[in-house]
């Protein structure tokens, strides 16, 4: 049960981060503080919690061509969500959220000077 003190405790805490920049590999760090399924499931539970966050991100969006309102708040917390099991996949497959980051663009820069940032396929 949560008391005064880890109250206390998150307001220091969330102040502190407030205070700088929040980079990958510290967040990587703190988020998996949270994380509390089992060895047994890694790799599996993060994966396909990203899928269903990821399918939360889409329904909100969706409802914005339904309802004609759009609620930024909304998807931003979805994707803070998806975040946080991006962090534990990688954690998981013991590749760091920077890695990442990099080879990604990496690959983005390759294809962007291939002229083929459009198209589809893994290899282009």
């Amino acid at each position: 049960m949560t008391n005064d003190t880890d109250l206390e405790a998150f307001g220091y805490w969330k102040e502190q981060w407030k205070s700088r920049p929040l980079d990958m590999k510290s967040y990587q760090s703190e988020a998996q503080k949270t994380a509390i399924y089992g060895i047994n499931h890694a790799v599996i539970y993060p994966a396909l919690g990203l899928a269903g966050e990821a399918g939360e991100v889409a329904n909100k969006v969706k409802k914005m061509l339904r309802d004609g309102d759009f609620d930024r708040n909304a998807v931003a917390a979805e994707l803070g969500d998806c975040l946080w099991y991006i962090a534990a996949l990688s954690r998981d497959l013991n590749i760091s959220m920077a890695e990442i980051a990099m080879s990604n663009l990496e690959k983005l820069m390759k294809r962007k000077a291939n002229g083929t940032i459009k198209g589809s396929g893994d290899n282009r």
